[in-house]
């Protein structure tokens, strides 16, 4: 059959292990072109002394000679002190890093060096453990961030989106996009901004410019929730389009309805509107310098001012009016008070009703009448009815 090579790596999730101390190991499903599948256990450290040999094999690839000629992936180095933040936070790198060292030229992604790296071990499939030290914690990647594994027959992507018009990038980390282009979604942020992937580029795409294959996605979009969730405004926007609304910052408003494009539809007091999710942050929630640096960027742009009548999103999807959101909102806040106005008279009639009772004198007891002489005879003791006659 000739030399195994690997077909597909996926990143699963990560362990955390007790023994022999505390430590974390990422969870790969590998999938060989005998169609075996294995799972393998790998240190961030191992992988990163993995990296550093194959980039030494491979100088011209890596970029050591000349970096415009650089396709091999970069990774970062270990932390001094790898907790489980950092093991989580790292796993995106990771998949990322798996998917194009896989795709890379046959003499890098095949040769030994790799192959011997994902081999199962005998710790991968008995790894060392203590009866009295608690078992390992698993913590596996959200369903909705990878493919089922039944379904998976090449590398790790959510989906492949069609761009439905040209698109012209304004930073670095941007890529550029022509109506018809297929890319490949590799991260999707609910601030409006994908990352992607088209041949050997990748940067942020705005969402509003992608479209899935077979049909709209408004499946993936939430319903609205005119009961609206908090949130804060960390950035301040003058609205552009008349349907949009203009927020400083510090201001509280309610979300009641998260679209894919990363423009939402708030409410600020009585008025609805949209507004950059990227320059929301929920309302008790901790900032992050994660977060602070997106909302450096620019808003991306919103589907509605995209001209492409070719577009299934124009054909298929289903468009909820800025009038509709007014409207709704509006009858909910309506019963709301209704509600909150009913508990209070209810309250008050309770009230009333008892004020008069308590302003009534009370009802004094009834004296019995005195009793004749032949009953105290018959009934009291003699000593009674001495003191009594």
């Amino acid at each position: 059959m000739g030399d195994a090579f690997i077909r597909h790596i996926e990143l699963l999730g990560y362990e955390k292990r007790f023994f022999p101390s505390q430590h974390y190991v990422y969870m790969f499903l590998v999938k060989w072109n005998d169609l075996s599948e294995k799972v393998v256990y790998r240190r961030f450290t191992e992988i990163y002394e993995f990296h550093k040999a194959l980039k030494e094999m491979f100088p011209i690839e890596s970029g050591d000679i000349n970096i415009e000629n650089r396709i091999i992936p970069h990774l970062p180095a270990p932390k001094w002190f790898d907790g489980q933040r950092s093991t989580q936070n790292r796993q995106g790198t990771l998949a990322e890093y798996c998917y194009t060292l896989v795709n890379l030229p046959h003499k890098i992604s095949r040769c030994l060096h790799v192959v011997n790296f994902f081999k199962v071990r005998h710790d991968d499939m008995n790894p060392v453990t203590d009866s009295q030290i608690k078992k390992p914690e698993v913590f596996l990647l959200p369903k909705d961030s990878k493919k089922n594994l039944t379904d998976i027959t090449g590398p790790i992507v959510l989906q492949t989106y069609r761009a439905i018009a040209d698109y012209e990038k304004s930073s670095t980390s941007e890529m550029a996009l022509k109506a018809g282009d297929m890319v490949d979604v590799v991260e999707k942020s609910e601030n409006g901004w994908w990352f992607c992937q088209l041949k050997n580029k990748r940067g942020w795409v705005p969402a509003a410019y992608l479209e899935p294959l077979d049909g709209p996605d408004e499946s993936e979009e939430q319903e609205p929730n005119y009961a609206g969730e908090a949130y804060v405004v960390q950035k301040s926007y003058t609205a552009v389009e008349e349907d949009e609304l203009t927020l400083k910052e510090g201001d509280t408003i309610e979300v009641i309805h998260k679209l894919l494009d990363g423009w939402w539809v708030i409410r600020k007091d009585e008025t609805t509107g949209y507004y950059p999710s990227m320059y929301l942050q929920k309302a008790g929630e901790v900032n992050t310098s994660v977060k602070s640096e997106l909302r450096n960027r620019g808003a991306p742009p919103r589907r509605s001012t995209i001209r492409n009548v070719k577009s299934i999103h124009k054909q298929g999807r289903k468009q909820i009016s800025q009038e509709t959101y007014r409207r709704n909102s509006k009858k909910y806040i309506q019963n709301q008070r209704k509600l909150r106005g009913n508990s209070q008279s209810k309250a008050n009639v309770i009230i009333e009703k008892n004020e008069p009772e308590d302003n009534k004198p009370k009802a004094q007891p009834a004296v019995p009448p005195r009793p004749s002489k032949d009953l105290i005879l018959n009934r009291c003791t003699e000593s009674t009815w001495r003191k009594i006659l």
